[in-house]
């Protein structure tokens, strides 16, 4: 037995929406809505499974998805893309999973920025490399810049981030970029940047990719993910964009891992990437009300709140809140007794005890927004 993933154990993610059903809790924990899905995407994927080859597509996916992600890329971010330098995958997941397997060799070291995506440890681990961490700041969890350079070694390979950033909604600008820019290429530094979170940026924020940056253009693999661009976390349809050299080495790993992905989810997202902005723009604003129920309902029960500008995630402070309690203790008193999943922020950190921010997701329908917040509210006035 592997015992770096027997420690593993099963994610917080899977554990607390476990408890949710258990406990007949309202799940607010893992990310992923309640509704059934665009019903464009629905048919159209209906419609391929029909009419359409159901054998095995191209290894790297189909070559209509490809260039729709390159057309996407281009209308929505001003990105020059080509087809052969995108790779399709199933989930962006897999798409890390390629990258860090495809470019690591065991010894290098990778820089991850904390809190995190809580897959990236355990996949750089997995490929025999060395995670060192650098730690976000409160409120703002900008990046701390100076702390990147004095954590690169002569064995640094690689920094892998996340922007628009889980859990925080933090977004990494362009001179951020520009600056990260310069460090890879005074160390020959390759950059995995996890932008799944994309299409999800709300308030007039805008995302700015690394490979809108020159200097990094040729050094940086972009993450992309079908299932957070339309709500559809299920299918599991992913890609990594990458220049030729780096989408060459990640495909020949890709192969070795899943080999294809369903083709009638291919056919039915190279649909969707095709819509119009107007309807992406409606698709992103159909989540904000649920944003800003959850928030309202949360400050109205004394909870501390902090908004980011994007994902479908909201934090809870709940030092400021008044609550002296430890994120993992909240999260399960609250889902056993105050019938609302959560997730602590400790599970965003390799090594963290205890934090004092809790995780809450806000796609979910008005009734059950509405149902968690009197719960939530309930809860807060028991703890007094």
């Amino acid at each position: 037995m592997n015992l770096e993933i027997a420690r593993l154990g099963t994610t917080i993610f899977e554990r607390m929406s476990r408890l949710a059903h258990d406990h007949g809790a309202i799940n607010l924990g893992q990310g992923f809505p309640d509704a059934p899905g665009p019903p464009l995407l629905l048919e159209a994927a209906a419609r391929a499974l029909r009419d359409r080859s159901s054998q095995y597509p191209p290894m790297r996916g189909l070559p209509e998805l490809r260039a729709a992600v390159a057309a996407y890329y281009a209308a929505h971010q001003r990105l020059d893309i080509a087809e052969e330098e995108v790779i399709i995958t199933s989930g962006a997941t897999e798409a890390l999973a390629a990258t860090l397997f495809a470019l690591l060799n065991p010894g290098d070291e990778v820089i991850l920025f904390q809190p995190l995506y809580d897959a990236y440890g355990p996949l750089v681990k997995r490929a025999g490399a060395i995670p060192r961490y650098v730690n976000l700041k409160p409120p703002h969890w900008h990046l701390p810049l100076e702390k990147v350079e004095a954590r690169i070694t002569p064995r640094t390979r690689l920094l892998l981030l996340n922007s628009p950033h889980n859990p925080t909604g933090s977004l990494i600008g362009a001179g951020e970029w520009k600056q990260l820019g310069e460090i890879c290429d005074r160390h020959n530094l390759i950059l995995v940047c996890d932008e799944v979170w994309e299409a999800m940026i709300f308030d007039g924020a805008a995302h700015c990719s690394p490979l809108a940056e020159p200097s990094l253009r040729g050094r940086t693999v972009k993450i992309g993910s079908a299932g957070k661009i339309f709500s559809l976390t299920g299918w599991k349809v992913g890609w990594a964009c990458a220049a030729p050299p780096l989408a060459e080495t990640i495909a020949r790993m890709h192969q070795y891992l899943t080999f294809t992905t369903p083709p009638a989810l291919q056919w039915a997202v190279a649909e969707g990437l095709a819509l119009p902005p107007s309807w992406h723009r409606d698709h992103r604003e159909q989540h904000m009300s649920g944003r800003r129920l959850l928030a309202e309902g949360l400050a109205e029960a004394s909870y501390a709140v902090h908004l980011g500008a994007a994902t479908w995630f909201l934090l809870v402070d709940l030092h400021q809140s008044g609550i002296q309690m430890a994120d993992r203790d909240f999260c399960e008193r609250l889902v056993q007794d105050g019938g609302v999943a959560a997730i602590p922020f400790s599970a965003f950190y390799d090594q963290q005890p205890e934090t004092r921010f809790v995780r809450f997701c806000f796609t979910k329908s008005p009734m059950a927004l509405e149902a968690a917040t009197r719960r939530l509210a309930a809860f807060r006035e028991a703890l007094a």
